[in-house]
């Protein structure tokens, strides 16, 4: 019996001591609830930098957006709500704006690139590809960039400026007319073509009544196109 009556008196004990912390709690952040506090200078710290510098003036943080900003790094906060030394009670909620970084960028030097890696370039700097013009020559390989607009030295330029590039079309190939060689002996013919640079590498052969074999009858393309040396040129030669 002894203990039983113990044991209701620690219980009454402990739950009179839990309400008077909750009461004393709840009356703590009425209290507090009506406290004026100075809002800090967040400019230029992280958003976690800034929540635990708000929290110990019971303050909460929300990132609003972001802005480029030229001096302050990508991340870090560059404008705030209510701003700096403003006195607001507790529990208030200060709005900020992060940096997306500079707005200006430097321009990659993309001579001698090819088109894909340019463009890849380009979308990595924050850039993008303008107008696009190609030409003939002999200096750069076909599809790499012979030369831009604005240049590197031009210096630091807006995010999505639109960079001109010029493209190269290799160098300019001659071309030639294809001469008529139909009735011409194909030992004669074939071997002057391919030390000319020509490419003959298609030849057939065929019956053709009345003519002796070795007689070109048909030839791709015909006489009179015009022909690059790279060209495929197809012969059918009597047998």
């Amino acid at each position: 019996m002894l203990n039983d009556g113990l044991f209701k008196v620690a219980v009454i004990i402990l739950l009179a001591s839990i309400l008077f912390f909750s009461s004393a709690l709840v009356t703590t952040r009425l209290i507090l609830k009506g406290e004026i506090v100075t809002v800090p200078d967040l400019r230029g710290k992280t958003p976690e930098e800034a929540r635990m510098e708000l929290n110990r003036r019971l303050l909460s943080l929300v990132v609003q957006t972001t802005d480029y900003h030229d001096e302050i790094e990508k991340g870090r906060i560059i404008r705030q709500d209510p701003p700096a030394a403003s006195k607001v009670r507790a529990n208030r909620t200060v709005r900020v704006v992060l940096s997306a970084g500079s707005e200006l960028v430097d321009i990659p030097d993309l001579t001698n690139k090819s088109l894909e890696n340019a463009i890849q370039i380009l979308a990595a700097s924050g850039l993008v590809r303008g107008l696009m013009a190609q030409i003939h020559s002999p200096q750069y390989p076909a599809g790499r960039v012979i030369s831009q607009r604005p240049k590197p030295e031009a210096g630091r330029v807006k995010r999505m400026t639109p960079i001109n590039l010029l493209i190269s079309q290799g160098e300019r190939e001659e071309k030639y007319v294809m001469p008529d060689l139909i009735g011409k002996k194909a030992e004669v013919v074939i071997p002057q073509l391919k030390n000319l640079g020509f490419n003959v590498a298609n030849i057939r052969s065929s019956y053709y009544p009345g003519l002796s074999s070795g007689i070109i009858i048909k030839q791709s393309p015909p006489h009179g196109y015009c022909v690059q040396k790279r060209n495929l040129i197809s012969l059918e030669v009597s047998r």
